[in-house]
């Protein structure tokens, strides 16, 4: 379980990258853009399977934006579905299709299973819904006037902005990891058959993940630019 550190000096400085995690990262994107390409290569009355896939996702969002921001929460969904495409293709690659291969450094181990990862998407997260409030409020945002109960609900609402990044990273990367390690665990025991209901259970866990991080993205921004 341990990642495929490769090490190099830049400016003199000694860095350090989990190549495993930055190789499955970028197989994801470059998946799902492929995907995407075709879907939307030929967009038609009469849809395609996969053009059918991509809509109904896109419905589903539409409709929690709707019931949650209004008709003006749809110019976020591209960062909402993009964030939940990626997730739940980076968590299955953590699965069979990438335990397949087997290299001198190890496993390519799934992406999420990084915390740097989802730290840096929770970031994304933060800067985006800071960035839409103050569009929305402009500093009215974060203080509403300069009475010492708003000062100190503005405080309690900086510290709470804060954290809410920390969780979407930790919950994530802890699924991920404790998914894996119990697979592999399993598979130490018993390589036949013991590990299957474990592996479908994690692919459960992936898509749920997914969804997870997605609507909480869509409640923070839900919460930065509604007037209430």
């Amino acid at each position: 379980m341990e990642h495929w550190v490769y090490t190099f000096n830049l400016f003199n400085h000694s860095m350090s990258v989990n190549m495993d995690t930055v190789i499955t990262m970028w197989l994801a994107m470059g998946l799902l853009l492929v995907v995407a390409f075709m879907a939307t290569r030929k967009v038609s009355i009469v849809p395609t399977k996969l053009q059918v896939a991509f809509e109904n996702i896109l419905g589903f969002f539409w409709g929690m934006s709707d019931s949650l921001m209004g008709r003006e929460g749809r110019k976020h969904i591209p960062l909402i579905v993009s964030l939940f495409l990626f997730i739940i293709t980076a968590n299955l690659m953590g699965q069979v299709p990438m335990r397949v291969l087997e290299l001198k450094q190890g496993e390519l181990a799934s992406p999420t299973n990084d915390i740097n990862l989802t730290a840096a998407m929770a970031i994304i997260v933060l800067i985006y819904y800071i960035a839409a409030g103050l569009k929305k409020k402009n500093f009215k945002f974060l203080l509403k006037d300069f009475s010492p109960i708003s000062i100190f609900i503005c405080l309690i609402d900086l510290l709470e902005m804060f954290t809410r990044p920390l969780t979407l990273a930790l919950r994530l990367f802890g699924n991920v990891l404790a998914g894996e390690i119990l697979i592999s665990a399993m598979l130490g025991i018993c390589a036949y058959v013991l590990p299957l209901p474990f592996m479908f259970f994690e692919v459960l866990v992936a898509c749920v993940q997914a969804l997870v991080f997605a609507m909480l993205t869509m409640v923070y921004v839900s919460t930065a630019i509604q007037d209430e």
